[in-house]
């Protein structure tokens, strides 16, 4: 291998060269132009089932996003002791109240 392609001078040259080139890339005008569904007719069928499908989604992230949160509501009334069966075998106790000091 060359000594050049591993230098420190080499290395930073081709990363700015590389970033240069994607900045081109990504300001490209043609990179500007919509997707032929978003371009498209608003009111045709296949915008129609992209929004259905947007939809879907949408009520499958947030039923995800309720199962986790009601599971952390669960396991912190449970730690609290709040709970129903947390209270439940706790209320039937039968021990004896002292008060010696």
């Amino acid at each position: 291998m060359n000594r050049n392609f591993f230098s420190r001078k080499g290395f930073y040259q081709r990363l700015v060269v590389l970033w240069v080139l994607l900045l081109l890339w990504t300001f490209h005008p043609g990179s500007l132009i919509a997707c032929s569904a978003c371009y498209g007719q608003s009111d045709s069928a296949m915008a129609k089932g992209m929004n259905w499908g947007i939809l879907s989604l949408l009520a499958v992230v947030i039923t995800v996003l309720g199962g986790i949160a009601g599971f952390f509501v669960f396991v912190a009334r449970r730690s609290t002791g709040t709970g129903t069966m947390a209270t439940a075998s706790h209320s039937n106790s039968s021990l004896p109240i002292t008060t010696e000091i």
